[in-house]
C-alpha cells in the first residue's frame, strides 16, 4: 500500500484535528497562515483521500465507572484464531483488538468495573475454544495516549 503524499501543511492540519477535532476553520487557517477555505478544501481532500476516516472525542472511562483497565496478550491455536478474533470483537468490554506477530496472537484492551469483573473477563476469555493462555498487563497510569500522528 503506498502513502499519500501531504506536505507539511496538511501534517500540521492532522496533527490540530487530532487534538481538537471540534476548532474553527478559521482557528486553523490563523495557525497556518492560510485562508479558511483553503483549509477546508485540504480537510475536504484528507477526507476524500481516506486518511480523515472520523472524527471522535476521548472519553475519560474511569469517570464512567470503569476503575481497572487491562492490556491483555492472548495466546491461541492457530486454526481457531478468526474463531476466536469475531467472538471477542462483538464483546462489549473489549475495546480494542488486534492481530499481531509479537509475542501474543492477539492484544486487547478490556475495561472493567473493578479486579474482580475483570478476573471475570479474563476467566470467560480463557475458556473460550482455542485460547491457550491469557496475559493481562493492567494499567496503573496512562502517561501519554494514542495520537498516530
Amino acid at each position: 500500500m503506498s502513502s499519500i503524499p501531504l506536505d507539511n501543511k496538511d501534517m500540521e492540519i492532522l496533527r490540530i484535528l487530532s487534538r481538537n477535532s471540534r476548532i474553527t476553520y478559521v482557528d486553523i487557517a490563523k495557525r497556518l497562515g492560510l485562508s479558511d477555505v483553503a483549509v477546508i478544501k485540504r480537510i475536504r481532500r484528507l477526507e476524500q483521500l481516506g486518511v480523515i476516516r472520523k472524527y471522535t472525542i476521548r472519553i475519560d472511562v474511569k469517570k464512567l465507572g470503569y476503575g481497572v483497565i487491562s492490556i491483555t496478550g492472548i495466546d491461541v491455536d492457530p486454526e481457531y484464531l478468526f474463531n476466536i478474533v469475531n467472538e471477542l470483537k462483538d464483546k462489549e468490554y473489549v475495546r480494542y483488538l488486534a492481530i499481531t506477530s509479537g509475542d501474543h496472537a492477539l492484544m486487547t484492551v478490556i475495561l472493567a468495573k473493578d479486579s474482580s469483573e475483570l478476573s471475570k473477563l479474563h476467566q470467560e476469555i480463557s475458556f473460550m475454544r482455542g485460547v491457550k493462555r491469557v496475559c493481562p498487563a493492567i494499567v496503573l497510569d496512562v502517561v501519554k495516549e494514542l495520537t498516530l500522528i
